[in-house]
């Protein structure tokens, strides 16, 4: 594959298709000098202007509202109030990226670089100062290499994409990703990303390559032209600080043809507390072909209004039933887990079912960006590094009581390969000692607005249930993973002690403070911003 040419161009819907004439962009409601600028500047520098102008879109024309909604996966953040692009801007192709990059710049706006449009925050499609919203959706192509075990894939692709295209090619291959198809490749490289294959093969970021890049001037740089120092930063540092990633040079892995899943379903009553507790112990220690995943959440017990907590158990064996069943009797007999309700499948087959669907969906189905319902959540993230005792296991319970069922949280494994990395292999620093990562999440989805007495209700419990967990987690620092940011932790970025609070805990000091250096080194003027961006620190961190 040639990144650099080569695009499926995606249409959202055929009534989004709209033609803009320099006529009509000239009449656009936003009539600003800047906007003037960057229209002049687009028409002055594209080689064919009326197709490029094609790709533009702003609060006036008809399919501008639909394009900015597609992507925008939190409907927390989907409100009229909510501040919205300036302009639009959906290249099919690395010069119109250059092209919008440039005149962006010369034009005054801020960007935003939008791929799968999952961060958790909507900084990839929301800000409160004037900016141009670089929507990657038709850079998508994948270029799938069974004989060398790697994939090129552009900037814009998604997660579901990528697993379509391998199973397509191979069922003994495949990439080491989270488990929402939906979510943007460029924006979870950038975060580390860990996800079914992590005890395994470690990070997403851990396996890549390669990548192709344009800098904030508008240079493409692979991975020799940029140097060892930029490409560690955009493997988990977050690649919007720095520039665009264009594509990503992706190191496939080996599975088995059949990979064996479970399921168990859990209360307090048949002794969830005590299993849970054992899992804490023995889950990180377990043979890396093994991944469990523990879903837990409150609920009245029947039409009573006594509560109870319910915990799903998912797994998944790089492996068949005969082997699991006398590894887990072996190990974890309290997971009573018998061959009746475990099934084997191909590797695809999973990515479908850990995304709420079912095995028997139509691969095909990965494809589909809109198959998984979109959500209305607000989101924190932890790390547990010594097993929470049963007494504090009863008082996150008793917490979570206290809510109104809205809540959930789901314990990611850790250990096996991922603790083989250094903290600062790459920027993404949670490696050994990690037990498992905690995801704690309210929902808001039968909610018109974040704003309503309930919705505040439920944001309310949960930063306050963030301080009960806060006994149990790690500290100095507190960690958190960047790919489920978290603007409570804090914004800025005008010093290195404004953004050390929020960034020191997603990096962990070593990391951040070389990122703070490559930024310098790599975006002097800034041009690559948001509320937690890396700074350009004007204090030598030498003195810090």
């Amino acid at each position: 594959m040639k990144p650099q040419t080569s695009s499926l161009v995606f249409i959202l819907v055929l009534s989004f298709s709209f033609s803009v004439s320099w006529g009509s962009l000239s009449s656009i409601l936003d009539t600003t000098p800047s906007f003037q600028t960057f229209i002049t500047c687009i028409q002055s520098n594209s080689v064919n202007f009326t197709t490029f102008s094609q790709l533009i879109f702003t609060p006036g024309n008809s399919s501008y509202l639909p394009i900015w909604e597609y992507s925008a996966n939190n409907l927390r953040l989907v409100q009229p109030s909510t501040p919205k692009p300036s302009i639009i801007v959906t290249p099919t192709d690395e010069s119109q990226i250059r092209t919008a990059l440039l005149c962006t710049k010369q034009s005054g706006y801020e960007i935003r670089i939008r791929c799968g449009g999952h961060d958790f925050e909507g900084i990839s499609y929301t800000a409160d100062v004037p900016f141009v919203m670089l929507d990657l959706i038709n850079m998508r192509s994948i270029d799938v290499n069974v004989e060398n075990r790697t994939a090129w894939v552009q900037g814009g692709a998604v997660l579901g994409e990528v697993y379509y295209a391998i199973s397509q090619k191979t069922n003994t291959l495949y990439f080491p990703a989270g488990i929402c198809p939906a979510v943007g490749v460029s924006g979870y490289l950038g975060g580390g990303g860990y996800g079914n294959l992590v005890r395994k093969y470690a990070t997403a970021g851990d396996n890549v390559l390669d990548v192709r890049f344009m800098d904030v001037n508008g240079n493409v740089l692979d991975r020799k032209s940029m140097g060892e120092d930029l490409f560690w930063a955009l493997r988990g540092g977050g690649v919007s600080n720095f520039g665009i990633a264009l594509a990503w040079k992706l190191n496939l892995v080996p599975v088995p043809e059949r990979v064996t899943i479970f399921m168990v379903n859990l209360t307090l009553e048949q002794g969830a507390t005590d299993i849970f507790y054992k899992y804490q112990h023995v889950a990180p220690n377990l043979d890396p072909d093994l991944l469990l995943r523990v879903q837990i959440n409150s609920e009245n017990i029947g039409n009573t209004t006594k509560k109870t907590i319910r915990m799903l158990f998912h797994s998944l064996y790089l492996g068949g039933i005969d082997t699991l069943i006398p590894l887990l009797d072996e190990n974890f007999p309290e997971l009573n887990v018998t061959r009746e309700i475990c099934e084997e499948v191909r590797m695809v087959q999973t990515s479908l079912l850990f995304a709420g669907l079912t095995t028997t969906t139509p691969v095909e189905t990965l494809l589909n960006r809109t198959a998984i319902p979109r959500t209305s959540i607000k989101s924190k993230s932890d790390y547990v590094r010594t097993p929470i005792p049963k007494s504090g296991l009863r008082k996150i319970w008793k917490k979570m009581f206290e809510n109104d069922n809205s809540e959930a949280m789901v314990m990611y494994t850790f250990g096996g390969k991922n603790s083989e990395y250094s903290e600062t292999a790459i920027p993404y620093p949670h490696r050994a000692g990690v037990l498992y990562q905690v995801l704690k999440s309210i929902n808001l989805i039968d909610q018109e607005s974040p704003t309503t007495p309930t919705s505040l209700r439920r944001l309310a419990w949960l930063r306050s249930f963030d301080e009960t967990l806060e006994p149990y987690v790690s500290k100095n620092p507190r960690e958190a993973y960047f790919n489920y940011n978290d603007l409570d932790l804090g914004v800025g970025n005008a010093t290195y002690e404004e953004a050390s609070v929020w960034g020191e805990r997603y990096w962990k000091r070593d990391n951040f403070m070389r990122l703070i250096r490559i930024k310098a080194r790599v975006d002097p003027d800034n041009f690559f911003r948001h509320p937690q961006s890396i700074p350009v620190s004007s204090t030598p961190l030498s003195d810090i």
